[in-house]
């Protein structure tokens, strides 16, 4: 698959993730588990990403003793959602005709 194209499907599974509720990073990491598998680094990677593009915020707040980073999707995360599910309308009409060929043999 294309790098680029994985980035951005990446990007949008962990705003997805978080977008109802608030999380952490074990947490998303566990909340995708069933459908795609993610590294830890691969993750903050894509959550520090996601921050320094504004789609996200981050706070830290404590929980048994420790103090743990919480994500929180912003209104340009929520866009950028919304966003993807338009451009994905379009692979799939892209998707249905490159398979039709394959459906004509």
């Amino acid at each position: 698959m294309d790098i680029q194209l994985k980035r951005g499907l990446l990007d949008v599974c962990v705003l997805a993730a978080i977008k109802d509720k608030d999380s952490y990073g074990y947490r998303i990491i566990k909340d995708m588990k069933p459908y795609l598998e993610l590294s830890e680094s691969t993750l903050y990677t894509i959550l520090k990403r996601l921050e320094t593009a504004g789609m996200l915020t981050v706070h830290t707040a404590e929980h048994d003793g420790r103090l743990r980073k919480y994500y929180h999707i912003t209104d340009s995360g929520l866009r950028r959602i919304e966003e993807f599910k338009e451009d994905w309308k379009e692979m799939l009409s892209i998707y249905r005709f490159v398979v039709k060929e394959d459906e004509n043999e």
